[in-house]
């Protein structure tokens, strides 16, 4: 029987299941999406959801409370400034877990965990990396034709 057995155990130790939801929970709040296993996802999301909270009381007690168990100052920072201000009106479910299929190599069950209303940061993101793919192909262009018009010199000089 599985009576009073919450939470999951992710087959490690104390010290390494702490370790790995405090990385998880660092990297989420500062990515505000990662992939991960299923298993881990779920034992993750109340971990955020209590966090989250903390940023939503605000007070100094809840930022050193935070602080203590995020790993990152910029993740505290980003969770009490726009983080937890996102969800000012909403009472939990701050996180979705989105189902991805199965990795290549074990089969394992992925999943994506997200912050609800991330879709203006992750559009963002994802602007600044276009323009800065962009950058690097005109780059790559210059250097080409640059190649080219220094081969064409050299060939005339052979001449």
């Amino acid at each position: 029987m599985r009576h009073r057995n919450a939470g999951f155990k992710l087959q490690r130790n104390t010290s390494h299941r702490r370790a790995l939801l405090r990385n998880l929970a660092t990297s989420l709040i500062l990515e505000e999406r990662i992939e991960t296993t299923v298993t881990k996802a779920k034992a993750l999301r109340p971990t955020v959801e209590k966090l989250i909270t903390l940023g939503k009381r605000g007070d100094l007690h809840a930022r050193k409370q935070a602080a203590a168990y995020l790993m990152t100052r910029a993740s505290v920072e980003r969770l009490f400034k726009t983080v937890a201000p996102r969800f000012g009106d909403r009472n939990g479910g701050y996180t979705r877990i989105i189902l991805t299929g199965f990795r290549s190599g074990d089969g394992g069950a992925k999943a994506v965990i997200e912050l609800l209303g991330n879709e203006k940061f992750l559009a963002a993101r994802r602007a600044k990396r276009d323009a800065a793919k962009a950058k690097k192909q005109e780059d790559i262009k210059k250097q080409l034709e640059a190649d080219k018009t220094a081969e064409g010199g050299e060939d005339e000089k052979k001449k």
